[in-house]
């Protein structure tokens, strides 16, 4: 009898310990109504620093890292130590470990739940920004699914049956429109649909300038669509004052903005999105320095708007994919140096910025590349092995801790919703 009791005791103790975790995890521990995920390249240790110093000398700090909350992230596909970008990207999106070029599916084409359909079956808004082509594999991943990761008028087609997402800003615009489509895009689909007239047709407000972005929000579907350029936007060091091509910086604090309204959330309390920060990637794929690192500070200039337009308590995250390319800073730079002094060559003539692999490398019976040299000449720079930086504050974000894989961004946000 007194062993029973003790048995009856125990299942009730475990009982009260069982309701006690559920009433704590869903009453008491609130949920972020807001979250929003950056991913880039651009957040590993050697750019993170190499565009510090480039940006304000040695002192200098980024928004970014004013984040409380830190870990390294490892990033490996299911087949290759090294990951692509659709495998690298699916790994965040879904929490599962793909190969190569395949974008949120198995390899038996089987489709992979991504982070922002869970989100809009929880009943959140959702939204995309990117500032390179929407169809590309570092963004498809949190929507679409397929095995073949440059498949661009397949994975266009799915963004544009994803209905449910409200906000898609970002370029690739050429993906959207058929091959002899008239104005001054050219087209690239060969299936003949303009997706960016039936968006139209069906109420969707579609934008293609700075100007419109800002005036957007009031048509019927409450539903945004912005298409800035026919492939990947401008870098930041090209665009001027009154370009009307807007910033990531822009692209987030009106997403934000508009995802806020009633009327965009359709009814909806809470919502996630996705900003892709893909042109460090690709200035990093053909060896220009100054463009990479300038894409770094347009980064932290759209987490910081993010944080100011968001609020406190929104869960905001930036995460890095996966390293390209392997831009280092060498040398002994003073500490005040910055800018343009770090595209040249040092006092002793030697580069400060170098490249493991790409377009720079040493070419047969051509002098050896003084500034911006790559140890191997390849097409575009590599995808190099190193472990990526997640940062992240708000509500959730303190599981940023020590080294973690990448999937363990998904569940983060999977247990934010």
């Amino acid at each position: 009898m007194k062993v029973r009791n003790q048995f009856i005791a125990l299942a009730c103790l475990l009982v009260f310990a069982g309701l006690g975790f559920l009433y704590v995890r869903m009453w008491v521990v609130q949920k972020p109504s807001q979250i929003i995920l950056f991913v880039s390249d651009a957040l590993s240790t050697r750019p993170l620093t190499a565009a510090r110093l480039y940006a304000g000398g040695a002192d200098y700090r980024f928004s970014l890292e004013g984040f409380p909350n830190t870990a390294l992230l490892r990033n490996s596909a299911e087949d290759f130590a090294v990951p692509d970008d659709s495998s690298s990207a699916t790994a965040l999106a879904t929490g599962k470990r793909v190969s190569h070029r395949l974008v949120s599916s198995t390899g038996t084409g089987k489709p992979l739940a991504t982070i922002l359909e869970k989100a809009h079956e929880s009943g959140r808004a959702v939204g995309l920004i990117t500032n390179s082509r929407l169809s590309a594999p570092s963004l498809a991943a949190f929507y679409a699914h397929t095995p073949r990761s440059n498949d661009s008028e397949g994975i266009a087609l799915q963004l544009f049956e994803r209905d449910w997402i409200r906000i898609i800003l970002g370029g690739g615009g050429g993906d959207f429109l058929p091959e002899n489509a008239e104005g001054d895009w050219p087209g690239r689909r060969k299936d003949g649909r303009n997706l960016m007239a039936e968006w139209a047709a069906q109420g969707v407000e579609v934008v293609r300038s700075k100007a419109e972005l800002e005036q957007a929000g009031s048509w019927e579907k409450g539903r945004v669509v912005g298409l800035f350029g026919s492939g990947p936007l401008a870098y930041a060091n090209q665009l001027e004052s009154g370009s009307q091509q807007p910033s990531l910086a822009d692209m987030t604090r009106r997403a934000i903005e508009l995802l806020r309204s009633d009327r965009l959330r359709g009814g909806r309390a809470s919502y996630l999105l996705v900003v892709d920060a893909s042109l460090y990637a690709n200035a990093c794929e053909l060896n220009q320095a100054e463009r990479a690192l300038r894409e770094v500070q347009a980064l932290d200039e759209a987490i910081s708007a993010a944080v100011a337009a968001a609020g406190d308590k929104a869960l905001v995250m930036a995460v890095g994919r996966l390293g390209t390319g392997g831009l280092t800073l060498s040398g002994y730079p003073l500490r005040q140096q910055k800018g343009p002094e770090f595209l040249g060559l040092d006092p002793a003539g030697y580069p400060y910025l170098t490249w493991a692999s790409g377009p720079n490398g040493p070419q047969p019976g051509a002098p050896a590349q003084r500034n911006e040299p790559a140890a191997i000449v390849q097409p575009s720079g590599l995808n190099t092995a190193e472990d990526m930086i997640g940062v992240g504050i708000g509500p959730g974000s303190e599981r940023l801790r020590g080294f973690l894989d990448n999937t363990a961004i998904f569940d983060i946000l999977d247990d934010s919703l």
